[in-house]
């Protein structure tokens, strides 16, 4: 069995580095981009609000939460979406307006827009009040297939990819157990 170390390998070094590279983009940055809570991804919103995009992509994380999955995976879904409302007036119209009652959702239980409440398990529960919404349901399953089937996240779930490319799962490790926790 092979042991494979996964914690995380951050250097005081390199988080001052990512500080200091997140300051000078937010200082250069054009009037349509997006930056992220933590700097980690930078997008362009064309047909979408930018107050919606970043509402997306914290729903996002809210409905799959990974820790170990930056949000620029979460935003590269939701650009997507940004596409989808710059073909049809109709998906905007789905986007803009379903963030827009999420966000009432949340003024009304909490007093701040969806994005500001500050506990995961109160925007779960806003959610869980919407689940059954075109909306919500759009957003979950582009989701699932966006984020999961992109082979950049693989190596953090431990997944390595097809096999059958690659003479199947037999000879390649398939009884390897390294995802259980050590005993």
């Amino acid at each position: 069995m092979r042991v494979v170390d996964k914690r995380l390998k951050v250097s005081r070094r390199g988080l001052l580095g990512a500080g200091a590279a997140s300051a000078v983009a937010l200082s250069v940055m054009p009037g349509g981009m997006i930056v992220g809570g933590d700097g980690a991804w930078a997008v362009t919103a064309s047909n979408l609000k930018p107050e919606t995009f970043v509402t997306l992509v914290q729903m996002a994380r809210d409905i799959y939460p990974h820790d170990k999955v930056a949000d620029k995976y979460y935003a590269k879904v939701i650009q997507g979406f940004d596409e989808a409302a710059g073909k049809s007036a109709d998906d905007k119209a789905m986007f803009e307006d379903g963030v827009t009652g999420l966000d009432e959702a949340a003024s009304a239980a909490h007093g701040v827009p969806y994005v500001d409440v500050g506990w995961e398990s109160q925007r779960v529960a806003l959610l869980r009040g919407m689940q059954e919404t075109g909306f919500f349901q759009k957003v979950r399953g582009t989701l699932v297939v966006g984020l999961y089937n992109n082979p950049e996240v693989w190596p953090m779930f431990g997944y390595e990819g097809e096999s059958a490319s690659k003479g199947g799962y037999i000879n390649r490790g398939f009884d390897d157990i390294d995802w259980l926790d050590q005993v």
